[in-house]
């Protein structure tokens, strides 16, 4: 039993392992961006340049917004996402520093080669329709800060509701339940059942463990329903926009009054319909508070110029005017926090990103339940963020799959990369292990299953034999390039690296299985690797085959981390290391392999070079896994 002492250590030495990720991201943003031009900027993917305006308008809130577009010849892959804080500003040449001019604010969606940003002022700069404009990204300095409030609440809870979570969280007190609620649901199966009960009889915390294809999302919109009926509302989150979207479409699908605040990742209408800006849009009120600042900007817009400040009676007009206008527009604010309240008031359920949980339209409402759903991919200080303002909280996901991203190697080693659901699940005894999954062949899953599951888990006999159609083979296949001469290559810009030997192979091998196939029912393929570099070059080389041709609208190519949450009826995974010191780097991340190898659901390819990653006792037992279970063959066979 842990002493409150003790956990306040732990808190400390939670918020300096934080500080030192902090550290090393601005580092890094620093070093990237300071002698960098706007060209390399580009480049780098940490900017868009240059960009035409297509649209501006205002939220409510009367925050000024913009949508511009870059052309096809400019796009490329970058790292602008939804939520991301950027500057903005008039494009000058591609070598000249960038416009002190410069306006910040934040992305709201990014889709193709369009993006929106809310700008962080009520009025536009004055060269907006001036020329093409830049965009780029900005240091995220909104997450850390909040993060570390959290933890400082988190520190100084000596009393109260969230001195109890934080004792049952770091081990001072035993999580408590009540009875189990009686109910029974067609569409859930026994496990998930069960988590349901889990969820509802918990009184603290409930853990819910989701391994891949077990319906985790599924589950939790059946709790959140069955929470939503006995409290007045729900607060969901997660680390990502993406997360949040999907389970928020999930929960409004079932019925659920959903309200999504921040930023989404996409535009897609059934999303964009329950976000707080659009049910504000749609209420019939907002045409009163659109009337209400009209007359305001009229009044602004007529106000007498004069040229001589000691023009009494102008003067005077003026004053009065620009007093009418500023009660005018303060009569609107009131009209839209009024409108405000009474859409989240009517909400069964809130939906937005740990760092949205701090949104001033939230800290009127007290949350009994807070549901963070990928809770394996949040570092802990971030799920604090929502957990300080609820009496219970309930952790979703798989602490094998995607752990949360460090950069700091020395933050890692303090343990900033553990999360609270890992921590938890480790020391807690009543937990909820969702058993049966529905994605993939027996075979697929069964060497995770054993490397991660303890073998507990099962496939549902609907997928558990299923396979393609002409296809004979086994449904698991190694492909090793050992003797072959396919070593790795590195890019040097990008320090990144790939393997031109591999993709040929998958080439040969995806021209032999896709003649068993017809093209009008050809089965969804993925095509994944660890390594960008490698992502980078197949895609170029997909693109130039003409033999890919007609499979491109069934095909995905992108890295594991692109792909988690997805999957495909057959996937091929190009490992890349290959050289005689048998260094793996990237892939002695197992679960990160988890998550690519439980992407399949009939076909699983993967491409490596047994001499290089046989090393490694994980990936030795994935190579006699498959000599039992799967089909092995050699590189040489597809040389000729």
């Amino acid at each position: 039993m842990e002493t409150w002492e003790a956990i306040d250590q732990e808190i400390i030495k939670l918020k300096a392992s934080l500080a030192l990720e902090k550290k090393e991201d601005y580092d890094r943003y620093q070093s990237e961006l300071a002698k960098a031009n706007q060209k390399q900027k580009v480049e780098k993917g940490v900017s868009w340049h240059p960009c035409q305006l297509s649209k501006k308008g205002f939220t409510l809130g009367n925050r000024a917004f913009i949508v511009i577009h870059r052309s096809k010849s400019n796009e490329g892959p970058h790292r602008l996402r939804a939520g991301g804080p950027v500057d903005v500003f008039l494009s000058g040449k591609a070598n000249e520093p960038k416009n002190r001019n410069a306006v910040n604010g934040v992305i709201h969606f990014v889709n193709r080669n369009k993006m929106k940003v809310i700008l962080n002022m009520e009025e536009f700069p004055f060269w907006i329709d001036d020329g093409d404009i830049s965009v780029e990204l900005q240091f995220d300095e909104r997450t850390y800060r909040e993060m570390d409030k959290a933890l400082n609440t988190l520190a100084k809870a000596s009393t109260g509701r969230l001195k109890e979570l934080k004792g049952v969280c770091f081990g001072k007190i035993p999580p408590a339940f009540g009875s189990s609620p009686e109910f029974s649901v067609e569409e859930l199966n026994e496990s998930q059942e069960a988590a349901v009960k889990h969820i509802l009889s918990a009184k603290d915390v409930a853990l819910v463990h989701g391994p891949p294809g077990t319906g985790k999302t599924t589950t939790l919109v059946k709790a959140i329903a069955e929470l939503a009926k006995i409290e007045k509302q729900v607060l969901v989150c997660a680390s990502s926009n993406a997360a949040v979207d999907l389970l928020s479409e999930r929960c409004s699908n079932a019925g659920l009054n959903v309200v999504r605040i921040g930023n989404i990742s996409r535009v897609d209408e059934s999303i964009l319909s329950i976000t707080l800006e659009s049910r504000l849009a749609e209420h019939p009120e907002n045409k009163n508070i659109k009337k209400v600042r009209q007359q305001a900007e009229e009044i602004r817009r007529k106000t007498r110029k004069f040229k001589k400040w000691n023009q009494r009676e102008a003067r005077q007009d003026n004053i009065a005017a620009l007093k009418e206008a500023r009660d005018l527009e303060s009569w609107a604010r009131q009209l839209e926090d009024r409108l405000l309240e009474e859409v989240l008031f009517q909400a069964d359920v809130i939906a937005c990103t740990f760092v949205n949980a701090t949104h001033s339209s939230l800290r009127k409402i007290e949350f009994n339940t807070v549901v963070i759903d990928e809770a394996g991919q949040a570092l802990e200080p971030a799920t604090w963020i929502p957990i300080i303002n609820a009496n219970k909280v309930v952790l979703a996901g798989d602490p094998f799959q995607l752990p949360p991203t460090v950069k700091s190697s020395e933050a890692k080693k303090a343990g900033l990369e553990v999360t609270l659901l890992e921590r938890l699940i480790k020391r807690f005894d009543q937990q909820a292990f969702l058993n049966t999954q529905y994605r993939m062949h027996s075979d697929i899953m069964n060497f995770s299953n054993r490397q991660f599951y303890n073998n507990d888990l099962k496939a549902a006999d609907l997928v558990a034999n299923w396979k393609l159609s002409n296809y004979a083979g086994k449904s698991v296949v190694y492909i090793d390039t050992a003797g072959c001469g396919f070593d790795e290559k590195t890019n040097e810009k990008s320090l990144s690296r790939y393997n031109d030997g591999e993709f040929f192979i998958l080439q040969e091998h995806f021209l032999e299985f896709s003649k068993t196939q017809a093209i009008e029912s050809m089965p969804s393929i993925g095509i994944i690797s660890p390594y960008r570099e490698q992502v980078i070059f197949m895609e170029e080389k997909i693109g130039e085959e003409e033999a890919f041709t007609p499979f491109l609208d069934n095909l995905t190519i992108k890295t594991i981390d692109g792909f988690q949450g997805q999957e495909r009826d057959v996937i091929y995974i190009s490992l890349v290391r290959s050289n005689p010191t048998a260094e793996i780097g990237f892939l002695k991340d197992y679960r990160r392999m988890n998550v690519a190898m439980t992407r399949a659901k009939k076909l699983l390819i993967v491409i490596g070079d047994s001499a290089t990653i046989g090393a490694d006792k994980f990936y030795l037992d994935f190579l006699n896994y498959v000599e039992e279970n799967g089909e092995y063959r050699t590189g040489w066979e597809f040389m000729s």
